[in-house]
């Protein structure tokens, strides 16, 4: 009995000890993993598989070092989640929850790291499309004023600490197209900054090394330009395709941009001629 128990405590130990050891190397291998599987659900337009990703990522959130950015992606999952079923006009209820659920993951990647200028990005960009998809159903909803102030607050921090983050050009790139020319916005000025943050992406493309780290933008940039040109005032057809073919060059498995926006180019192409 002696040896039986010296034995089986010998093996608890070296359980114990190989336990820890998978817990200290475990969680950024595995983070690494689950967010290049969601950056592709996003491109794939997998709404099921992101709404998974978002929870396999949950044993990360306390891994030593990377706890901030394991926050964001989780954030990522169900902003792009959302982004995906507003392409897919899936119901507003749901919109509204996973939006409200990623603003707080991002609130809570940049609590952890007050300089984590991404996750206030993809915050503005869920508290903006919330604030839309409430105003949908309701443009009366008290709710709204809160939100935009929220948004304009984030905004302005964002844009003061990090003003040329190009993932903050196709964030708000939206708001500014939506915005009078005569209040500073208008289609010219958002395209303008979508090229601007092309350039900067582009510029510095291979000092990011960190698969952690958000460096995506430059197939959402110019998914981006393709659509404003195909929808701006004097739409430019050949440069929208032009875009929207070197997106699908980068991403050729981009659900959105082969299924739903090169089409509408196509079709726009026909109404012209």
């Amino acid at each position: 009995m002696r040896i039986a128990s010296k034995g089986l405590l010998v093996w608890f130990v070296l359980v114990v000890t190989a336990c820890g050891s998978y817990a200290a190397e475990c969680p950024r291998e595995r983070a690494v993993k689950i967010v290049a599987q969601i950056q592709r659900a996003d491109y794939e337009g997998d709404r099921a598989a992101l709404e998974r990703l978002h929870a396999e990522l949950t044993p990360c959130i306390d891994g030593k070092h990377i706890g901030a950015r394991v926050q964001y992606w989780r954030g990522f999952a169900l902003w792009r989640r959302a982004i995906n079923g507003f392409n897919d006009h899936v119901d507003s209820a749901e919109l509204q929850e996973d939006l409200k659920h990623a603003a707080d993951e991002f609130e809570e990647a940049f609590k952890k790291d007050p300089a984590f200028a991404d996750a206030k990005i993809g915050a503005v960009s869920c508290l903006g499309l919330l604030a839309y998809a409430i105003h949908q159903q309701d443009a009366a909803s008290p709710r709204i004023p809160d939100l935009i102030a929220h948004v304009k607050l984030l905004r302005k921090e964002v844009e003061a600490a990090a003003p040329d983050n190009p993932r903050l050009a196709w964030v708000i790139g939206p708001m500014i197209w939506n915005t009078p020319p005569e209040s500073g916005g208008g289609q010219a000025k958002a395209i303008e900054g979508y090229e601007k943050g092309l350039e900067t992406i582009r510029k510095h493309k291979t000092t990011m090394n960190d698969p952690l780290e958000p460096s995506w933008g430059e197939p959402e940039l110019l998914m981006n330009l393709a659509w404003s040109n195909l929808n701006r005032s004097t739409p430019d057809l050949k440069t929208a395709n032009q875009d929207a073919r070197a997106a699908l060059e980068l991403v050729p498995y981009w659900h959105y941009v082969q299924d739903i926006l090169m089409p509408q180019i196509r079709e726009a192409g026909k109404k012209q001629n």
